[in-house]
């Protein structure tokens, strides 16, 4: 690993200093196995990253893409399902005609699967130029395509990631209690855990079924995921200067609207969290601290 690039690649990234003991155990040895895996295939590999939010899925990307092209001479190109989300209007629409909790993005069904999936198949033919699209989290709705990014060039590896990327749908039976205050008060017949669930069956599966390696940062439990959320939600509001004291800006949740907005990933985090591990190719199991315990690769006795 070469450290002068390394420096360079953390201070771009504002990456502290504990990165690059990540990067010289973990990181590095898993990029040289993708660049072999890669050049040993005809055709693009796909890799699929899972994380809840906050596990470290953008920053693993980024840096993937970045050692794997100027490094190793492997062209890699990353995006995330966040990005594919359908728009606010779109939303709105699914709010009204089938449940109103789909207003909030994440959860299965609020993606648009068809345009993913196109996109996704482009670049494994290695179509170019293609465009990626990108979504607006402060404006909650997506970018105009004037600011998308474009794929100029062939692709040997391409990066998929996201919190649901390689979950299964759940058992039928495993849908009918609530697995907390949100579907309880506001799915108590449960149609909007069956839509998520069809959703993620029906449309989700056959595109995670395309994906050549799959990759786990996994949490210690569902409630780091709210730590984490909080922490990175609180370090923004610190970070911003306000003209108003009393005002926080509009794109920043209170607790109470945080934890409100993670509920809704709830059910589909803790399934993968008990079903994934033992299935995935790569399992990096993460400290409450999101530090790297310990690497579990497909092959490992």
């Amino acid at each position: 690993m070469e450290l002068t690039w390394l420096a360079q690649f953390m201070q771009q990234h504002r990456l502290p200093q504990r990165f690059q003991t990540t990067v010289e155990h973990y990181y590095w040895p898993l990029a040289q196995r993708l660049a072999q895996q890669a050049q040993a295939l005809d055709q693009p590999l796909l890799l699929g990253i899972h994380g809840c939010q906050g596990s470290g899925k953008s920053t693993l990307t980024t840096f993937l893409c970045a050692v794997l092209t100027e490094l190793l001479d492997v062209p890699a190109v990353g995006m995330s399902i966040d990005d594919f989300y359908r728009t606010r209007t779109e939303r709105q629409q699914l709010a009204r005609q089938v449940h109103p909790l789909l207003i909030t993005r994440g959860v299965p069904g609020t993606h648009d699967t068809d345009f993913l999936n196109e996109v996704l198949s482009g670049l494994l033919q290695q179509q170019v130029p293609m465009m990626i699209p990108r979504f607006n989290k402060a404006m909650d709705d997506r970018f105009s395509p004037s600011e998308w990014t474009v794929v100029e060039q062939p692709q040997r590896i391409i990066i998929l990631e996201g919190w649901c990327v390689g979950v299964e749908a759940q058992a039928i039976s495993a849908l009918q209690a609530p697995v907390n205050h949100l579907e309880a008060k506001h799915d108590r017949d449960g149609q909007w855990r069956h839509y998520v669930n069809q959703q993620l069956a029906q449309r989700y599966w056959p595109i995670f079924q395309q994906i050549d390696r799959l990759l786990m940062l996994r949490a210690p439990s569902f409630d780091s995921v709210l730590q984490w959320r909080t922490e990175q939600e609180h370090a923004l509001r610190a970070s911003m200067a306000c003209i108003d004291a009393k005002r926080q800006p509009n794109q920043l949740m209170s607790d109470d609207e945080l934890a409100y907005f993670i509920a809704h990933y709830q059910r589909l985090t803790e399934h993968a969290l008990a079903t994934m591990p033992d299935r995935v190719d790569d399992c990096f199991t993460l400290s409450s601290e999101r530090a790297i315990r310990a690497w579990r690769t497909r092959g490992d006795s």
